[in-house]
């Protein structure tokens, strides 16, 4: 049955951000991206609008006879190219909120995470990539930044080059039933947002502080490019403006923008503010060095630990909680930037 271009606006105007009208074309990998990340921040969604005439054609054109001429390459795609690397980095930062506490989280769980994620976007349309090609570059460069978040942006990099590498059209495949496509779209969905829900519910706190953590050391990759940053600051934003828009405000309000501008300032201070208890709790100053962390995190861990501390059991193990805590903190801190020099 062809496929209708009104049909296809009205459901982009009703579900366009949850994919709608990929999923009446057929488009299931799109759909599934679109269900993902809201229709790309909503700025995907938007340029949609003047491509969905060529969508329509696609898709009437592929129901009619598929593909069968596979051994063309397609034309290698900027926009398909940078939109890899960022679903990529997208999908490495929910893994770091949901699925950090797994062991070998950096060697399996990131770029796995990170791989899919560019493979994802290499399926869009009527192209695809090779599987086994992408993950391997992920799992190859994941090794080269262990135990630093700063490694999602290397690994997306490799995976991303490694599937536009291996582009390609997609093979010939019979029609599937309705059911089956939204079953497997939904554990698919269900595969990604599990995790995020199930630790947002049952461990809120660690969460938001690591969602906070996480973003702070996004945000601190665009320290030395202040106009890159305030581009990043706008995407941020870009959603709740959306959302006051489609709920019928029209501008905002400067309470409302000011409560949204100190979670930014929040996210963005939070590591520093993390760093100076971390100093404040080892007795050092700010311009220490790791020689100096560690001897004196040596020295505290041997006064305040509860063996030797048996008649005030309680307080020598809370010194030495504190004590752990502030030397991971300043170790974890400091990790992007040896990663980086």
């Amino acid at each position: 049955m062809a496929k209708g271009l009104l049909v296809t606006y009205a459901l982009w105007a009703v579900g366009g951000p949850a994919g709608l009208h990929h999923l009446y074309l057929g488009r299931d990998s799109h759909a599934l991206l679109w269900m993902l990340t809201l229709g790309g921040g909503g700025l995907g969604w938007l340029w949609e609008f003047w491509k969905l005439p060529s969508f329509v054609a696609q898709a009437n054109r592929l129901q009619g006879q598929r593909q069968s001429s596979v051994a063309r390459t397609p034309p290698l795609s900027f926009i398909r190219f940078v939109a890899q690397v960022i679903v990529g980095i997208y999908f490495g930062l929910v893994a770091l909120i949901s699925l950090s506490f797994m062991a070998n989280f950096y060697i399996v769980g990131l770029p796995l995470a990170v791989g899919l994620g560019v493979l994802l976007v290499a399926a869009v349309g009527n192209q695809t990539s090779d599987f086994k090609n992408t993950l391997g570059a992920a799992f190859l460069t994941s090794p080269i930044f262990y135990g630093r978040p700063i490694a999602i942006l290397p690994i997306s990099l490799a995976a991303s080059i490694t599937a536009q590498k291996h582009r390609r059209y997609k093979t010939s495949v019979g029609s599937e039933t309705l059911s089956i496509r939204l079953y497997r779209l939904g554990l698919a969905y269900l595969a990604f947002t599990g995790p995020l829900v199930y630790s947002t519910f049952c461990n809120t706190v660690a969460t938001l502080s690591y969602v906070a953590e996480t973003l702070g050391s996004f945000l601190s990759w665009f320290s030395f490019f202040p106009l890159l940053g305030r581009v990043i600051e706008s995407v941020f934003l870009l959603p709740y403006r959306i959302w006051r828009l489609l709920v019928g405000h029209h501008g905002f309000s400067n309470d409302s923008f000011h409560e949204w501008e100190k979670l930014y300032e929040f996210v963005s201070s939070f590591q520093d503010e993390k760093r100076q208890l971390a100093y404040q709790v080892l007795s050092l100053s700010e311009g220490a060095t790791n020689e100096e962390i560690h001897r004196r995190y040596r020295e505290l861990v041997k006064i305040w630990h509860p063996d030797h501390n048996r008649h005030q059991t309680e307080e020598a193990q809370r010194h030495f909680l504190e004590i752990q805590a502030a030397y991971e903190a300043l170790s974890q801190l400091r990790k992007p930037k040896r990663s980086w020099r």
